[in-house]
């Protein structure tokens, strides 16, 4: 979820209208006028800073766009001067055949490194109990890992100026607060815990559209959010490790990414979104580190450092602290590219069935027993969220195509 204010900052780019050819007359061929391909909005996507060709993402544009190709003349032939007679149109590649086989590979390569995050992140928490310090490390493995991307050019850096800043900075401040308070409960409680409160996210997310945006919620939107709080209520009464550190930061952080996503819809820029994820976990890598030595930096400096290197090694403790970081900044990265490349009603069930993935492996990897009232209740609120996913994905298509009508 982290990565949902990003996936929509590559909407605001447009592709360059192809130019129609020449009139010069050929003997022996003429081509076809190419139709405008349109903007992002209508299908074309970026990734890792570059512009997809729409027609690997949208079936639509594909039957709509004209590929330009010279069109030989019947009576056209090598013979009698025709330049096209002997042009091919270059084969299409396998990936270019199959775009559904790609985005099933975002799919999978999106879980796969959001459960290693998972698992890494709590297996180091068992050892390393300080979630504030933690949380700086995954945004600063992150920030080398841009400004080295930057470096060589891939993507190349997207300037940034004042007002860009501007908007950017709650957005930030929002994503490293519900970033830490996220850490703070995976450290607290059990991960599938964790995951099963944060499945309140779009309550939050209803709720705050309705009293504090002013848009009016559908009856039918917040019946489908009755079975998420039913379920989380069920997992949290009877869940064996729980505490209220863990769930009341489970919740601020449900509270934070809400606010995130108001503030990013009014920071939607040009910029491509594996820039806009860089600058905001600079900014959010700034706003994490003052609390993160205030709170943690003096237990840390006399025995947190020495208790980890003595449990685990010194090699381990930075290699563990190395991996987690890179794979927290490549989920979301990759999550962001996935969500790109799909439509809305695909980008939730996405969405919920890497959540189901996270708390099943949790348990699986960590053995952790719950009872079967924490089993159901998790049930019930991850089949909630999917009831409103796709409820609410259905009626944006419906909104999308009536504007486009």
């Amino acid at each position: 979820m982290e990565s949902r204010v990003l996936s929509r900052a590559g909407a605001f780019s447009s592709l360059a209208h192809l130019r129609k050819p020449p009139r010069e007359a050929s003997a022996g061929a003429s081509f076809v006028t190419v139709k405008p391909v349109g903007s992002l909005a209508d299908g074309g996507n970026l990734i890792w800073g570059r512009q997809l060709r729409p027609e690997l993402c949208s079936p639509a544009l594909k039957k709509e766009a004209v590929l330009l190709r010279p069109c030989l003349a019947a009576a056209s032939s090598p013979a009698e001067g025709g330049d096209s007679a002997g042009e091919k149109v270059a084969p299409a590649g396998f990936f270019d055949k199959n775009p559904a086989l790609v985005t099933g590979f975002f799919f999978f390569t999106w879980y796969f490194l959001n459960v290693i995050f998972n698992i890494l992140n709590k297996k180091i928490y068992n050892y390393f109990p300080y979630p504030y310090f933690v949380s700086v490390i995954h945004l600063f493995v992150g920030v080398v890992y841009c400004l080295a991307s930057w470096t060589v050019g891939l993507p190349k850096r997207a300037p940034i100026d004042s007002n860009q800043l501007k908007l950017l900075i709650p957005v930030a401040v929002c994503h490293a607060l519900g970033h830490v308070t996220s850490n703070v409960s995976f450290a607290a409680v059990a991960v599938s815990f964790t995951h099963t409160i944060k499945a309140l996210e779009p309550f939050f997310n209803a709720a705050a559209s309705q009293f504090i945006l002013g848009q009016s919620i559908p009856i039918t939107l917040w019946l489908s959010l009755a079975p998420v709080v039913l379920g989380v209520s069920m997992a949290s009464l009877t869940e064996l490790s729980f505490n209220w550190v863990g769930f009341i930061s489970a919740m601020i952080s449900n509270i934070s990414f809400t606010y995130r996503s108001i503030y990013s819809k009014k920071a939607m820029t040009d910029m491509d979104s594996t820039n806009v994820y860089a600058y905001i976990s600079i900014i959010a890598l700034i706003v994490c580190l003052p609390p993160a030595l205030i709170v943690e930096g003096p237990t840390l400096l006399k025995h947190g450092f020495s208790d980890a290197i003595a449990k685990v090694g010194l090699v381990k403790f930075v290699s563990d602290l190395f991996w987690v970081g890179m794979f927290y900044h490549l989920y979301n990265q990759v999550a962001t590219n996935t969500l790109e490349r799909v439509a809305p009603l695909t980008h939730a069930v996405g969405n919920v069935l890497k959540r189901v993935f996270v708390i099943g492996f949790s348990i699986i990897v960590f053995g952790n027993k719950i009872s079967t009232q924490t089993g159901i209740g998790t049930a019930i609120a991850i089949a909630g969220v999917a009831l409103y996913s796709l409820i609410k994905a259905r009626m944006e298509e419906e909104k999308r195509q009536a504007k486009a009508a």
